[in-house]
């Protein structure tokens, strides 16, 4: 028990902080979206001001919307050795961002990861925000310690 309160404590002070978690967001593209959200990851200590740059150029390669509202702007390999540590920052746009092709995206996760760390990010988005209506639920909620919670391992939606 005692274990798993430490892991948990570490979790909070390195992968999401508050202050990166942005409600009622409003933006008038992806790239701009991406610029923000990289901005917070750069801000908060996660990433050198390069791995923005490379968000922009994954997005030119690989669309990063998910679906469900969903996008999780990241970088190319090239910028990997601009994380200095794994984070995430999220951005709410209840209005929505169209996203290309693809879809309109309400949620925005930017993601920064050491090593293959973005891979167990990646699993957290996907097991608790697997359906639409549990992002639209989340979004509506306007909750800040609810989205914490869901990235920090808290509580369900």
């Amino acid at each position: 028990m005692f274990f798993k309160k430490k892991v948990e404590k570490k979790e909070e002070s390195t992968i999401l902080k508050r202050e990166n978690i942005r409600l009622d967001c409003k933006v008038a593209s992806k790239e701009e979206a991406i610029k923000a959200v990289g901005q917070m990851l750069c801000d908060s200590g996660y990433v050198d001001e390069t791995y923005i740059a490379g968000m922009l150029e994954r997005e030119k390669t690989f669309a990063t919307y998910i679906g469900n509202g969903i996008a999780i702007p990241h970088g190319t390999n090239e910028v990997k050795k601009s994380v200095k540590k794994s984070g995430i920052a999220v951005m709410v746009v209840p209005d929505g961002v169209e996203w290309g092709s693809d879809g309109t995206a309400r949620m925005i996760i930017g993601i920064a990861g050491v090593g293959d760390e973005h891979l167990e990010i990646l699993a957290n988005i996907a097991e608790n925000l697997s359906t639409e209506e549990e992002v639209e639920a989340l979004i509506l909620a306007h909750d800040k310690e609810k989205i914490y919670n869901i990235f920090v391992g808290g509580s369900d939606v």
